[in-house]
């Protein structure tokens, strides 16, 4: 049986934006196995063009993506929700070994069971190459993003 993990649906807009916000918080802390535990053991994963299930899966995904996206930091912003289902959008800033940055944009969709845990998750994501001197998320790579940084929309994102 499965531990909760609130909040849990059905959403309400407060509780799919603490959703939001967790899930953004966790990503933040790039810390696969961490991220893994928010998901169902037989969590459908939709990345880009990699299709897969499983815990074990999505630990090996998020090793591979933090070890090529360095400095990597995530922005989250609900977009819509109801009952089980969260839409959100996204950006993330990164650079590569080289040092080249980038911004990552995406939307995705999660569904979640009654437990709080995720289920699904299907996400597009697009990323653009950018100068460093155009970065815009600034924060210390050793928490989550501090609660008065703006977020996308403030940002014009």
């Amino acid at each position: 049986m499965s531990a909760n993990r609130p909040p849990l649906p059905p959403f309400t807009a407060e509780t799919a934006m603490r959703k939001v916000r967790a899930a953004e918080d966790g990503w933040n802390g790039v810390d696969p196995a961490k991220v893994s535990l928010a998901y169902t053991e037989d969590s459908r994963w939709r990345n880009r063009s990699e299709i897969f299930s499983g815990r074990e899966a999505i630990v090996a995904f998020l090793t591979r993506k933090w070890q090529a996206e360095r400095d990597y930091r995530l922005i989250k912003e609900l977009w819509a929700f109801h009952d089980a289902r969260i839409a959100v959008r996204f950006a993330y800033e990164y650079h590569d070994a080289s040092g080249a940055w980038f911004r990552a944009y995406g939307n995705e969709n999660w569904e979640f069971d009654g437990h709080g845990l995720m289920r699904v998750r299907h996400a597009s994501i697009n990323d653009l190459p950018i100068a460093a001197g155009e970065r815009l998320f600034h924060w210390d790579r050793s928490g989550p993003r501090p609660a008065d940084h703006p977020g996308l929309t403030d940002l014009g994102l």
